[in-house]
């Protein structure tokens, strides 16, 4: 049986939120993309007054990628990367992926971030799975549709026993970790022995992680 060690990315692995990375490399790429600036503030004040899911504000936040040929993608993602994702990263996440992957661990990363740019953090040669929100790609243009649910909560346990039963792995959960920076992880959380939330300013049942 394997023994899983699952990462959440955003504020758990790297120190700011990925997708508004995203967005802001790509307005300095060029600054004409501050265009979709509206747009992003439109879609978050309807999700906080809950006119949006997550799913919907996702699907309007990517406007400023929509319908970008997929090898461009690509590139793009791969130099985001680079510039960014990797700067922004905790060095104390590194290094507990590390010690457990030397102690045998799987390292798996689930997130609700976009799937086509979390793939970069293969990159982090102890990373053995990415899971993440899926969208489309139609005659090889990104399309802004999500493929399937938003990666958050429930739907994080769901991939992941998806993605186990498609590689027929059987999983040591009592002696598996996990690591969050928020509750809305419990489901992964409950699903192991050794649980932690990382950065975590509340009182919590869970024991705290201070990363830096």
């Amino acid at each position: 049986m394997d023994k899983l060690a699952i990462f959440d990315v955003d504020y758990t692995i790297t120190k700011k939120e990925t997708l508004m990375q995203l967005y802001k490399y790509v307005v300095l790429k060029d600054i004409k993309n501050i265009r979709f600036l509206p747009r992003a503030l439109y879609s978050g004040a309807m999700y906080k007054i809950g006119f949006y899911d997550e799913k919907r504000v996702k699907e309007s936040f990517l406007k400023f990628i929509d319908k970008i040929h997929e090898d461009d993608l690509l590139k793009l993602v791969k130099n985001f990367y680079g510039d960014v994702l990797e700067k922004i990263l905790y060095e104390d996440a590194i290094n507990m992926m590390k010690k457990l992957k030397g102690q045998g661990y799987k390292i798996y990363l689930i997130s609700a971030s976009p799937e086509f740019y979390l793939n970069e953090f293969y990159a982090i040669k102890e990373v053995d799975m990415i899971i993440g929100t899926k969208f489309s790609i139609e005659n090889k243009m990104f399309m802004r549709k999500m493929n399937g649910e938003n990666c958050k909560g429930e739907e994080k346990v769901r991939r992941l026993k998806e993605v186990l039963k498609e590689k027929n792995i059987e999983v040591d959960y009592k002696n598996s970790y996990m690591f969050s920076d928020s509750l809305s992880d419990k489901p992964l959380l409950d699903l192991v022995g050794n649980a932690y939330l990382i950065n975590y300013k509340k009182k919590s049942n869970f024991e705290i992680l201070k990363w830096k």
